[in-house]
């Protein structure tokens, strides 16, 4: 990281015309400094949910009311606007826990205290999704536009199915199959797959699993035959085309931010697991915030929760009502992205903001604002 600024100095000056904007990861703090030094608009991207975000503006302050009070981790954030609903215990690595001296600590405590230089910071979330903390972030910054999820704004192609997802999910009745994926980075230890894979067996339920080879190994011995012709074990499933199918019931994951917004895009509620990060913040507010899931913020500890979980979600009245919640959620979701929607109209607007600012049109010679 120390050298990167000075790799992007060079980039710039190589380059053949004037940056006039600078979009970045928020994470990158030292955008500002390049923009301020060739007099560009800095445009912050914060890619993840906003109350991740507003817990690293808000460091500081957590630090001095948590920290010398040795606060118990079921504390609920009461004192910051918005996050009243959440605990010590939510908070990502690095803002009261961890090594708040590492690297990636460092970095995350800069980001919080740097984001408010920016001229525009951009969020891939909507209106209505988490009100009060964003009406509050929106008072931090010069200029803040929600354009999410930036998944339906601006929906990448559909991957390719290549082991059959969708084949197989058409076989089955509506919302009637728990899908299960935790990312490409994390998978919980073997104890807990072991765990999870006996709950999803005593639940009787259909699944579509989609994890790597390395995982497979650590299921119980004889699940996948015990579980054949029920469940699905793939290496990699198309997970926004399974979240949008009518048979899936319920989503077992990390709770990472792209994968909420995909499943509350689908209408799909969720069992969460998170691991690391803003995991913890997003599970929190699917269960409690939103009401369209379950969490295991302590890990898969018994097939008896997890079988318990299923049954809710899929089979039960509670679970009934998670799904019609979250479906508005996906409605909300889909208006904000539409004509005339608050995220499609704030796209509009930045991307006035750079057809003013670069002296160019776009949208058919035209331009936008």
């Amino acid at each position: 990281m120390k050298v990167t600024p000075d790799n992007f100095r060079s980039a710039m000056a190589s380059a053949a015309a004037r940056a006039d904007f600078i979009i970045s990861d928020s994470f990158l703090s030292f955008a500002g400094d390049l923009a301020a030094e060739v007099g560009a608009v800095w445009v912050s991207l914060w890619t993840g949910g906003p109350c991740s975000l507003s817990s690293h503006v808000y460091t500081d302050l957590l630090r001095d009311r948590v920290m010398p009070a040795r606060c118990d981790e079921e504390m609920t954030l009461k004192f910051v606007p918005g996050l009243s609903g959440l605990r010590v215990r939510d908070l990502p690595e690095g803002v009261v826990s961890g090594r708040l001296d590492s690297v990636f600590a460092r970095l995350l405590h800069t980001m919080g205290r740097e984001i408010h230089r920016a001229d525009l910071v951009v969020l891939n979330t909507f209106d209505g999704l988490n009100p009060a903390v964003l009406s509050d972030l929106k008072t931090k910054f010069k200029q803040c536009l929600p354009l999410g999820p930036i998944n339906l704004l601006a929906p990448l192609p559909l991957e390719p199915d290549c082991e059959s997802c969708l084949s197989w999910l058409e076989r089955h009745e509506p919302r009637t199959v728990v899908y299960i994926s935790f990312g490409t980075i994390m998978t919980p230890p073997a104890h807990e797959l072991a765990v999870l894979a006996r709950g999803l067996e005593s639940a009787r339920v259909p699944f579509l699993w989609s994890m790597r080879d390395a995982s497979r190994a650590k299921l119980p011995h004889g699940f996948l035959e015990r579980v054949k012709g029920r469940g699905f074990v793939v290496g990699w499933a198309p997970q926004r085309a399974v979240l949008a199918h009518r048979a899936v019931a319920v989503f077992v994951t990390h709770c990472g931010w792209n994968s909420v917004l995909e499943s509350l895009a689908g209408g799909v509620p969720m069992i969460g697991r998170p691991f690391i990060g803003d995991q913890r913040i997003n599970a929190r507010v699917v269960s409690h915030e939103w009401g369209i899931g379950i969490g295991f913020d302590a890990g898969f500890v018994s097939e008896e929760a997890v079988k318990a979980a299923l049954e809710v979600v899929v089979r039960s009245l509670v679970g009934e009502d998670m799904r019609q919640r979250a479906r508005a959620r996906a409605d909300d979701a889909a208006r904000a992205v539409d004509g005339g929607g608050s995220s499609r109209a704030n796209f509009e607007k930045l991307l006035g903001l750079i057809s003013e600012r670069g002296h160019v049109k776009v949208g058919g010679g035209q331009k936008v604002l």
